[in-house]
Order: structure tokens, then sequence, then C-alpha cells
């Protein structure tokens, strides 16, 4: 809802004022000899017009009294279009008047936040009046109340709130008109004077001068309501963090969140390395790329979709403790927990196994939480998670016959026997897309982690270590040094979640290529499969998943056949970790601008 103040000015050539009301909160700060404006508008009176935009409810005020009537949405936008062009004729005044309302800078003494801290001593009705307290402030207004010859404005920082006391008597000339005609809410302001805590016990910098440092055409959401359409404030952001400040706080703890993560590793020694976005073959997982086409070269390059064979040729090049914080990019479907881009941290580390990447989850894990939250008990939508060492740490054979009863173990690689047995103990339970997907299995290592999915993982709500996976589903893990069949990988799951994904790593060269030539082949028979089924008369002009091109990265294998030192390697997604530590719901939340559908 937009809530707007008009005033209506009798004698002069700028009409109206108009005044937005929006929550208040936290925002930062330095300083500059304010910078001196003066502007002469005389008396007014005042009209209050309350519009809304993200209801169908408009509120008019006036002197005798309020009334609520319903209007439609085109009318909301067609307020929002005469308060801008109201906010626009007052930019032309100024200009008018040699006034500059898209100020260069403005020097601050103190950030809001600071001030509340130094003078948190002051008694209600104290004043700070030596010459060491005068203080320059700056920031956007969010809220004003006038009585008279008496104005409060609540001024926001990146660090905080703090009110401006502006009294007609202290301001040099009109300047107390001026500010009454000229500043809305929304927008930036500079403000010089002293400190003074108010009868109330309000904090207050006690305005000697002001000036108007970028003035604001649009009006912000109603302070009350905020900015409550989900789409929108996916799509701006910039106001959904004006409006609900507490968003702009969970990118803030992202940002403390990733700083604790570097610190983190590169105190085991790791160091930070860079590897292309932009790369001739999509390697390192399974996923369908986003493809573009370089003129020059005259050749398609593909997003990368993992960071991971290129740490590992830095391995081979005789680094032995490599990561890198990045953003990788899969052109895959769109939900609460997926991003068509995300960010991860990848590391490998030289001359050891899974198990040293287990210790390493945990401690990035537990510093963060630490960091951003103070302790290693959290809530998360409601489920209290404990994050106190060691972790959970079972094998996906023996969690799954937990949940289910059944024992791969005894199932042998009969894999029509192994579907039935599976279908006859969970049919009931399933729907048919999960049944689909058991059917569709084509070893027992994918009907095995296809159970896994299904039906363990939601489950795992406090921190598991999953262990030991199939090797059909694992194509870069080393073998299992015990066990036929699986490999040396963990994941980490969390609220049901997966937050980590480790390998011993596979350094075979033989085995590599043979592995990754398989998992091409298996893809170019589903892609030829997705390709008829899209050519048929019924799915003509639809794209399947499985119809991207999948291609060999033989350059890897070449790194590979001149010599990789046993490691182990892991990548976590920090934006799910994100969301665990800031009690995010969905992977938007937590991203500044995630990818939208076309606004319609």
């Amino acid at each position: 809802m937009d809530a707007l103040k008009l005033w209506s000015l009798s004698s002069q050539p700028l009409k109206h004022l108009v005044r937005c009301a929006s929550s208040t909160t936290t925002t930062t700060t330095t300083l500059r000899r304010p910078y001196s404006y003066s502007y002469s508008f005389s008396s007014y009176s005042r009209v209050v017009l309350r519009c809304c935009s993200s209801t169908t409810t408009t509120t008019t005020t006036t002197n005798a009294g309020v009334r609520n009537r319903r209007v439609s949405t085109s009318s909301s936008t067609s307020d929002r279009d005469a308060v801008r062009a109201i906010r626009l004729k007052k930019v032309e005044e100024l200009r008018s008047k040699g006034l500059e309302p898209y100020a260069y800078g403005w020097e601050r003494t103190h950030t809001a936040n600071q001030l509340q801290d130094i003078y948190k001593h002051l008694a209600d009705g104290e004043e700070s009046k030596s010459e060491k307290d005068a203080v320059s402030v700056a920031g956007r207004i969010v809220a004003r109340r006038a009585f008279g010859k008496l104005a409060f404005l609540t001024l926001r920082d990146d660090s905080g709130t703090i009110q401006l006391y502006c009294e007609k008597e202290r301001l040099a000339n009109d300047q107390f008109d001026q500010l009454k005609a000229l500043v809305d809410i929304g927008d930036i302001v500079g403000v010089s004077g002293s400190i003074k805590r108010t009868e109330k016990g309000e904090l207050s910098v006690y305005v000697d001068s002001f000036a108007i440092l970028t003035k604001s055409l649009l009006p912000l959401p109603d302070k009350y309501h905020g900015l409550t359409d989900v789409d929108k404030r996916y799509r701006q952001r910039y106001v959904d963090m004006i409006a609900n400040p507490e968003v702009a706080d969970v990118f803030r703890k992202r940002a403390k969140i990733v700083s604790e993560i570097r610190r983190a590793v590169e105190s085991f020694g790791f160091i930070e390395v860079e590897t292309p976005v932009l790369q001739g073959a999509a390697g390192g997982a399974e996923a369908r790329p986003f493809v573009t086409y370089h003129n020059s070269l005259g050749r398609d390059l593909y997003l990368r979709i993992a960071t991971e064979l290129h740490l590992k040729r830095m391995l081979v090049g005789g680094f032995e403790k490599v990561y890198e914080i990045g953003r990788i990019f899969r052109n895959e479907g769109i939900s609460t927990r997926h991003n068509p881009e995300f960010t991860t941290i990848e590391m490998y580390e030289a001359y050891s196994d899974y198990e040293s990447m287990i210790y390493m989850a945990e401690e990035i894990v537990t510093r963060c939480a630490l960091a951003v939250l103070g302790n290693l008990t959290i809530d998360y939508q409601g489920v209290e998670i404990h994050l106190e060492r060691p972790w959970r740490r079972e094998t996906m054979h023996n969690l799954v016959k937990e949940s289910t009863g059944i024992d791969f173990d005894e199932l042998g690689n009969d894999l029509k026997v192994a579907k039935e047995v599976t279908l006859e103990n969970l049919g009931g339970d399933l729907d048919y897309k999960d049944k689909s997907s058991l059917e569709a299995c084509t070893s027992i290592g994918h009907l095995l982690n296809e159970v896994f999915e299904i039906v363990v993982e939601p489950k795992l709500l406090q921190p598991t270590f999953v262990l030991d996976y199939p090797i059909e589903i694992s194509p870069l893990a080393k073998p299992h040094r015990r066990i036929a069949g699986l490999t040396e990988r963990f994941e980490l799951f969390i609220c049901g979640r997966e937050l980590a994904n480790a390998f011993s790593e596979l350094t075979d060269p033989t085995d590599q290529r043979g592995r990754l030539e398989e998992q091409v082949r298996q893809h170019n028979e589903k892609r030829a499969a997705a390709i008829s089924k899209t050519e048929s008369a019924e799915d003509k002009g639809k794209e399947n998943d499985e119809s991207y091109e999948v291609t060999l990265d033989d350059d890897f294998l070449t790194a590979l056949e001149y010599g990789m030192p046993p490691a182990s390697g892991m990548g976590l997604g920090i934006d799910r970790l994100v969301m665990l530590l800031t009690n995010s719901a969905s992977i938007r939340d937590v991203i500044a601008f995630p990818v939208l559908k076309v606004q319609q």
C-alpha cells in the first residue's frame, strides 16, 4: 500500500507536497560541511490522501474525519503517477532556484547507531551543547510528523535510525517552511545540528540545517503494511529492503557467512583460486548447462555447472589445498530450493580422503553459526536444529533399511526383483511420479538412491552425513576401498536438504575415462529418446529435460594422465547454508536478485 500525504501550498507555483509513509529501521554513515540551501515557501493548508497500491482500499483523511472506499488497481497506479509528477515539479522548482536535488556527496561525523551509543547517557530533556557535540548525519527519511512550529522526522542509514528534531526558531531563515514543503518520505537528506533527548526519551539530532541529497520521485510502501506482494518483493528488491529492513539484515548475515567461510578454510592453509565461468565442456556434475556463442572464436561455450574439474587441474599443477567461492549456472527448474544461478564453495586437499572433508564440513557450518547467531542450537522454520559436534554418520544402505525395511545388500544384482520388492514395500505410499521414477531406474545403485531421495531424505532434519554412495551415481568418486559397487562419498543433510557433497577423489585416469564415457553414453540414450518423444505429434514443440548435449572434457582426462595426487574434495551450497542460518524458507530470500519468470 502506498501512503501518500498531499500538502496543498496556497501561494507558490509548487502546489503540492507529497508525503509517503514507510516503516522505520536500520542504515550507516562519515562528514562534510552541510550544503546551504535557501528556500522560500510560505503558508500552506494541509490535506492528507492515503492511497493503496498493494490492495484495493484507499483511505481519504481530512480535518472532518476519515472514510474508506474501494478503488481499482488502475486508480492506485494513477495515484502513483500523480505523486511522481508532483515530485518532478519539485525537482524543477529546486533547479530553477539554482539548487541541485541530486548532490555530489555529504560528509558525516557519525552513523545513527554511533550516535545512539555515544549519547545513551543523556537524560530525558537534556541537550548536549558543546562544540564537540556538533554532528552531521545523512540517510533516508522514513517517517515524518509536523505540529505547527515543530516537526519530527525519522532518518535511517545503514546502521539504524535516529530522530530529527526540527524547530522553526532553530532553523535559519525560512528553512523550517522549506523542510515542510520540500522534504518527502523517501528523500535522502543530510542534516547537521546538536544532540538532545526529548522529554519522551527519544534521542534526536537537534537540526540546525539540512540539505536534500537525493529527491525521491516514487512513493514508498505504506509503513503499516510494507511491501507484501512476494513477486514484487523479489523483482524490486531495492524497495523490499527499504520497506522491510529485516530483508537487508539477511544479506548482511550472508556477507558475514561468506567471510567466515573464507577465514575457516584459509586457517587450514587453503588458497583461493579462480577458474573459468565460460567453458568448452560442461563437466563436474550432471546438469543442463546454459549455452552461449563466442563470435570471435566461432564456437559454443557453456556457463559452468561446477568448478570441480578446473580445481582438480590445479592439484595436477602442484597446488595442494585450493578452494573457490563462485557462481554456478544450471539451466534447470526453479523452486524454493533451486535457482538457475547459485553460489558454492568447492575445495580440494591433496593427500587426504573424504574423512577429512567431514571435519571441514562440521568446522565451516559451526563457525558460521557461531559468527552469525552466537550459538549452535538454532530454529529453522519451527524445527530446533542442534549443530553441536560430532554429527551423525550413517551409510545410505543402513538409512534406507532403517526407514523402509528393505535391505539392498540382500537383493543382489537382480534389478527386476529389486524393483518388485521395493514397489511391494512402498507402493501404497508412492504417488505416480515416484513410482515412475523407481520403474525407470537402470541399475540397483540408481534404485537405492531413488528410494533414499523419496523416503529417507525428507526425514533427515538433524545434521547427518550419508556415506558410501553407489558407484553408478558417483562418476568422479574413488571406489570404496572395502565394499564393491560403492564409492567413498558422503552428502551432508540438514532439515531434509543436501548441504554438501564430498568424495575421495578418483585419480585413476583410465577408470575416470571409462566412467565419464559411460555417463555420456547413458545420457545420449536418454537424449535420443527425449528427442524422439518431442517429435511425436502430441509433444511437438515441447523441450525435454534430457534433450541437451553432453560432451566429454578430454582436457581434464589428459590432465589426470599427468598424475593427480590422492585427494579429497567437497562442494558446499552457500545459499542453502544462508537459508539455514537466517531461517529463510526460500532460496529467493537469500539471493538479492533471483531469476524470475517474465512479468506478464
